[in-house]
């Protein structure tokens, strides 16, 4: 959420921000209305003071034994006593139409973020590795699990509908060994540390990283009013949701592997084939904590962590510095790493991590203080992914494929996979 006080110093500044999104302008919007609340405010204050110096005056008449004055006195604060409720209910009711305004503004993109209208606009920042050279036709990641016999998609539609994968055999456990290797790579590595946190939450954690109100229709809601997470980001950065912490404790940074679950309101007829799109999957989130000063060196470091994983597995991919229009709502900056893949033979995303500056903090009520300040500032916060188990594994999958349909297992992984060095198709 934006600072209404920034917005009603710099509504140019917003506007031009909102206009670099492809967004409208609001700020005369917001300024009208949080002028009409502040003047609410202001008359509540005065009737609010005026009700207390009266009712000492009574008391100073009556010592005097001015009946008369006392008797006007009290009419005048029995009037302020019934125009006071609703004095403050239009306040309340003028404040929540100022927060859900807020609420559904995008985050302030930072100076150096390029301009344009969606991904066909997007930088290319660093291109890593390169696309395999073979002499056979590539195959897509479903033609290969399905004729290895490991991966169904008839089994999971009549369980659960469409996006939606039965994994089983070695399959299922290079799935599993994809996730035990990111997870360890950044709590023993990267410094990180391993959550394990609920997938259901409130509705403040939703609004708190920005998923309510605005984007409702993509998440999915249990019949008890929790929200199933899209991502751990929201777990892990609402862990210090209304908290003040020492400046010298930070940065935090968290990582959790777990199921993340989206309805992909908006995706129909898009990826339906294979396993890209999911209504569940797994992924590795990272999520960091910082102070103002830091969070910009913090990006840099988060993104080299999701990408030393795309390293070790020996997958060629680049990393895009999204532009305007295709960032997400509450980042001000992000990049993308776009992992190869043969079979579909272009670039897919397989992790995206951001700097929020103080967007969720300000959400959150998350606060920092330093060691010898009295005042507190609003944490920044960044999320990444490192990475995207499903993906990664289509790109294992299509990247490591052989000519004959098998699959070889990435070095890195076959550790986690008790040996196995190739995945051929089941008896």
């Amino acid at each position: 959420m934006l600072d209404i006080k920034w917005i009603r110093e710099n509504p140019e500044a917003l506007d031009a921000a909102l206009a670099r999104r492809g967004a409208a302008p609001v700020a005369a919007e917001l300024v009208a209305l949080d002028e009409k609340r502040r003047a609410v405010v202001q008359s509540l204050q005065d009737m609010q003071s005026r009700r207390n110096t009266a009712s000492r005056e009574i008391g100073a008449a009556m010592a005097q034994k001015n009946a008369e004055l006392a008797e006007r006195l009290k009419a005048e604060v029995a009037t302020l006593k019934e125009t006071l409720p609703q004095a403050e209910e239009e306040e309340r009711d003028l404040t929540a139409q100022l927060n859900d305004a807020l609420s559904r503004i995008p985050n302030v993109p930072y100076d150096d973020v390029p301009v344009g209208k969606d991904e066909t606009e997007n930088v290319v920042t660093r291109v890593v590795g390169q696309k395999p050279g073979w002499n056979h036709a590539a195959k897509e990641h479903y033609d290969l699990g399905e004729a290895l016999g490991y991966m169904d998609f008839e089994r999971a539609a009549r369980l659960s509908g469409a996006r939606f994968t039965v994994l089983t055999g070695p399959l299922a456990r290079l799935e599993r060994a994809l996730g035990q290797f990111m997870i360890d790579l950044h709590t023993n590595e990267h410094g990180y540390t391993e959550v394990s946190s609920p997938l259901m939450v409130r509705d403040d954690a939703m609004y708190g990283t920005g998923q309510l109100p605005k984007f409702a229709e993509d998440l999915f809601r249990t019949t008890d009013g929790r929200w199933l997470i899209p991502t751990a980001e929201v777990t892990l950065t609402n862990l210090v949701s209304g908290e003040i912490l020492a400046e010298e404790k930070l940065p935090l940074r968290f990582t959790a592997l777990t199921p993340s679950f989206r309805s992909e309101a908006g995706s129909a007829g898009r990826d339906t084939r294979g396993m890209l799109r999911q209504h569940q999957f797994w992924k590795c989130e990272l999520v960091s904590i910082t102070t103002q000063e830091t969070s910009l060196d913090e990006h840099e470091r988060m993104t080299a962590c999701a990408e030393e994983v795309l390293k070790r597995l020996g997958l060629h991919f680049r990393t895009v510095t999204l532009c305007t229009g295709d960032m997400g709502f509450g980042a001000r900056k992000t990049y993308d790493l776009e992992v190869w893949l043969p079979g579909q033979d272009t670039y897919r995303e397989i992790s995206s991590c951001s700097v929020c500056g103080d967007f969720q903090g300000r959400r959150m009520n998350a606060r920092y203080r330093g060691k010898d300040d009295k005042a507190t500032k609003f944490v920044h916060t960044l999320n990444g992914s490192g990475t995207a188990v499903g993906r990664c594994l289509i790109a294992v999958m299509e990247n490591y494929q052989n000519e004959d349909g098998s699959i070889t297992v990435p070095d890195a992984l076959q550790p986690y996979m008790g040996g196995l060095k190739r995945i051929e198709k089941g008896a």
